[in-house]
């Protein structure tokens, strides 16, 4: 019988009579937990399995029917524990892990301008750069993450390390109107960002991307140059948006507009465009987002710990404006676990909305995956566990007293589940890290590296 028949059988969780044909030969089957699936209908099914064949996933369904259709070269068994699509960070600053609590409890503008800015141009180098990403990629690997979006500087640094430890990246190099690291000036940037783009298209997991900082950080000359790059290497774009008033005030003095407003009358918006944060929005910017199709990535703990404010996510929701959860970076979060991310929203929005209906954990979980997969343009790759996508997926123990009871998954992934709960990580069909041992990154050079550059940030800044 064809191996596509068998899958689409097993999906269905049925098992085809004795004198089938022998089963097919995978390359992983990943068996004895519940699978949350995160797919159209939102399955779970307890108990699961799935199997995978090269990068792919190829059946998802019961264990006898994923058993009586295929045998494993490897076999990951997920006994006690919850299968799920890899979480995906749709906004972060890799490298900033290295600043992680180098200053707290500030406003944006100030922590920006007083801190980070001037560390920044003292400190930020290709080597600083590989430093910060290996430990921010060991966190993220860590904690469940399989994708993240990134905004930084050096950035073709951050795609090779990312690709060697083996988890994927929509890879922006950030353009901005003073002097940074890497470019004297915004047309260096346009030009550094252009080789990046064209150096790591068609990758298996890095996305190249192309990053203005954010309206007010650049003139409207330099913003049309970024969106013709964009449009004439089909890449991606993404964008701070409306974090602050401050932004928002910026905006309307120097255009008359809201930043949404501004950006749409120069025809910046376009194709794969993604915008991180949007708190500060209006109902009409937010049709303008649906209508051309932006992504937003929302960042609850750095809106909060920034006192930023609240974005309208519900309003976006309603809009169809596809929405994905991010950390920001570990300066201003302080840490890129992304189960974090999906109580701090759920919680977030009950107490704003005064709904404790208004964003539950399920929408809460799809957010942090299928949704994040959305926003990034990679919904038909990754987001979900079902046959013919990516194998990108991660096993969450359940086993600890915090974990007991267990009644239902969905609840104890947003409630309950912190990134070291991780166990196991598959990404591309590869096994990234196993029994919490990451597989393909050096652990203690990575965390040795990171304390010495530690050392020369804290000397930079005094």
């Amino acid at each position: 019988m064809l191996w596509w028949l068998c899958a689409a059988l097993a999906a269905a969780g049925l098992v085809l009579p004795a004198w089938q044909s022998a089963p097919r030969e995978v390359s992983l089957v990943v068996t004895g937990g519940s699978i949350v699936t995160a797919d159209p209908s939102n399955r779970v099914l307890s108990p699961g399995a799935l199997a995978v064949d090269g990068r792919d996933i190829v059946a998802v369904g019961s264990p006898d029917a994923i058993a009586s259709q295929f045998t494993g070269r490897d076999t990951l068994d997920a006994s006690g524990a919850v299968v799920l699509p890899g979480l995906i960070n749709t906004h972060t600053h890799a490298p900033m892990v290295l600043y992680r609590g180098l200053a707290d409890d500030l406003a944006l503008m100030d922590w920006l301008q007083k801190y980070i800015f001037p560390a920044e141009a003292r400190t930020v180098s290709p080597e600083f750069v590989r430093a910060g990403t290996r430990l921010a990629v060991l966190e993220m690997i860590q904690s469940g993450t399989t994708t993240y979006a990134d905004m930084y500087y050096f950035e073709e640094e951050i795609a090779r390390v990312t690709k060697d430890a083996g988890i994927r990246g929509v890879l922006g190099q950030t353009i901005i109107e003073f002097p940074s690291p890497d470019a004297k000036t915004p047309s260096e940037g346009i030009a550094r960002a252009s080789v990046f783009l064209r150096a790591w298209a068609n990758d298996e997991l890095i996305v190249p991307a192309i990053a203005p900082h954010a309206m007010y950080t650049l003139d409207t000359a330099t913003l049309k140059a970024i969106r013709a790059v964009a449009d004439r290497e089909r890449a991606p774009v993404i964008i701070h948006l409306a974090e602050t008033r401050e932004e928002v005030k910026i905006a309307r003095e120097r255009y008359k507009a809201t930043p949404v407003q501004y950006l749409e009358r120069i025809g910046f918006w376009g194709p794969r465009t993604i915008a991180a944060h949007g708190v500060w929005l209006t109902p009409a910017d937010i049709r303008v987002l649906a209508r051309r199709h932006v992504g937003l990535a929302h960042n609850p703990e750095s809106n909060m710990k920034l006192a930023s404010g609240t974005a309208p996510v519900l309003d976006l929701r309603k809009a169809s404006v596809p929405v994905g959860l991010g950390t920001d970076g570990a300066a201003s979060n302080n840490d890129l676990d992304m189960f974090e991310a999906m109580r701090q929203a759920a919680l977030l929005h009950k107490l704003t909305s005064g709904d404790p209906r208004a964003l539950p954990a399920s929408t809460a979980l799809r957010m942090a995956t299928i949704d994040g997969a959305r926003a990034l343009g990679l919904d038909r790759e990754i987001g979900s566990l079902e046959a013919g996508k990516r194998a990108d997926l991660i096993v969450v123990s359940m086993s600890g007293a915090r974990q007991t009871p267990l009644y239902d998954p969905v609840s104890h992934l947003v409630y309950v589940t912190r990134g070291d709960d991780v166990q196991s990580m598959v990404v591309n069909g590869q096994l990234v890290m196993r029994d919490r041992r990451v597989l393909t990154l050096n652990e203690r050079a990575v965390l040795d590296d990171a304390r010495a550059w530690a050392a020369k940030v804290r000397e930079a800044v005094r």
